[in-house]
């Protein structure tokens, strides 16, 4: 077993090779911004299909002067973490049941490959008349859009859990619940939040479609209100946005995640 001194040395490298990597990164973006304000700058590119990054801070100001930023971001922000959430639970209650009943699951097998096989943005507008034009409809859309990836993804990994450990848990008389709840369901939580790192970038898919169609606020709309009028450079704020949300969202998950791996580790 490695001393202290060595764990600390280790945490050391792998702290200055993060911070080497998140420099290199910053660095790129850097890199890339600049290039294309000198580009759009000597008309190498076209403004008014690509603006500037210049006229995009401009613009952002404005709407932050304006109070006219955040409401926006909020509203889908809201749409999106309540997609994922109903979602994410929904898909591991169906998976949970699946696992329980095998028969359940072979007689919804071939169900639930066309349900993933189809083009759920383009089933978009029924679910809008289904749910109702307002946010209920807009979260819909997002949970079509993951609900089954989660629960494919979640029950695969229930069923291809060690058997051996199982076998042994049987052994010792211990019922169907009690493998799930003590050793099946606990398995899955790395994988869990693979799952939601990915919910995140289908739920802003689904909320940004169901705000072209319907709503009159939210990231979405602005996008599609902007592509309307030809004003490429909120196109291209919003875009950067979304992005940031989408990264934000992305980072929390990754936290909660570090603190898991940690608490596990303790555990052992």
């Amino acid at each position: 077993m490695m001393n202290k001194k060595s764990c600390d040395e280790v945490y050391k490298i792998q702290k200055k090779e993060k911070i080497k990597l998140g420099i290199i990164q910053a660095s790129i973006l850097i890199i890339l911004f600049a290039l294309w304000e000198v580009l759009a700058h000597f008309e190498i590119l076209d403004q008014f299909l690509f603006s500037r990054p210049s006229a995009i801070f401009k613009l952002f100001k404005e709407y932050l002067l304006n109070n006219e930023l955040f409401p926006h971001i909020f509203i889908s922000i809201y749409e999106t973490v309540l997609g994922i959430v109903i979602g994410t639970v929904g898909g591991v209650l169906i998976a949970s049941i699946l696992w329980w009943s095998e028969k359940l699951a072979k007689i919804l097998d071939p169900f639930f490959i066309v349900l993933n096989a189809l083009p759920k943005t383009a089933l978009v507008p029924i679910m809008i008349i289904w749910a109702g034009t307002g946010i209920s409809g807009i979260v819909v859309v997002a949970i079509s859009i993951l609900l089954l990836v989660t629960i494919i993804s979640t029950y695969n990994h229930f069923t291809n859990i060690e058997e051996e450990k199982v076998k042994m848990m049987k052994s010792f008389k211990a019922t169907k619940f009690q493998i799930f709840t003590k050793y099946v369901l606990p398995s899955n939580i790395g994988n869990l939040l693979n799952v939601i790192k990915i919910n995140i970038g289908m739920a802003w898919v689904g909320v940004i479609v169901g705000e072209f169609l319907v709503s009159q606020k939210g990231i979405g709309h602005l996008l599609m209100y902007g592509g309307q009028i030809f004003r490429f450079d909120m196109v291209m704020m919003w875009v950067i946005v979304l992005a940031l949300c989408a990264l934000i969202m992305y980072g929390i998950v990754n936290l909660i995640e570090k603190f898991v791996i940690k608490g596990r580790i303790k555990e052992k």
